[in-house]
């Protein structure tokens, strides 16, 4: 598979309605964080968002024992796009605010290191 391939699928996964089968997917993160608290007892409370980052650790370590399984490359994509959407829904990003972001970063490669850090 190439990257692009991995990706699509990855999209094709997580923008399909799987709350039919699986439930919301902020809503099974928030449960499995819930258990996971409960049963590690942590210092720091595990959030739904951190349940995304362990999901895709959980891909990373079935990539180490079998890396040609393209199965595990796509979840990991997939449960960092989850991952992300909850994160910057709680922190009040935006779509037009990681828009701009990247734009301010284009703009900085074709400028070049020195005339951007010189915008700073």
């Amino acid at each position: 598979m190439v990257r692009s391939d991995i990706l699509d699928t990855a999209k094709e996964y997580v923008t399909r309605d799987r709350a039919k089968t699986h439930g919301d997917a902020e809503d099974n993160f928030r449960r499995t964080a819930a258990l996971w608290n409960a049963y590690l007892e942590p210092e720091a409370p595990i959030s739904a968002a951190d349940v995304a980052v362990m999901m895709t650790l959980l891909k990373v370590a079935r990539i180490a024992s079998n890396e040609g399984n393209a199965d595990n490359w796509i979840d990991g994509a997939g449960y960092l796009a989850c991952g992300g959407e909850i994160a910057t829904e709680r922190v009040g990003a935006s779509a037009e605010a990681f828009r701009l972001a990247r734009q301010v970063d284009s703009e900085d490669e074709e400028m070049g290191f020195y005339e951007a850090s010189q915008r700073l």
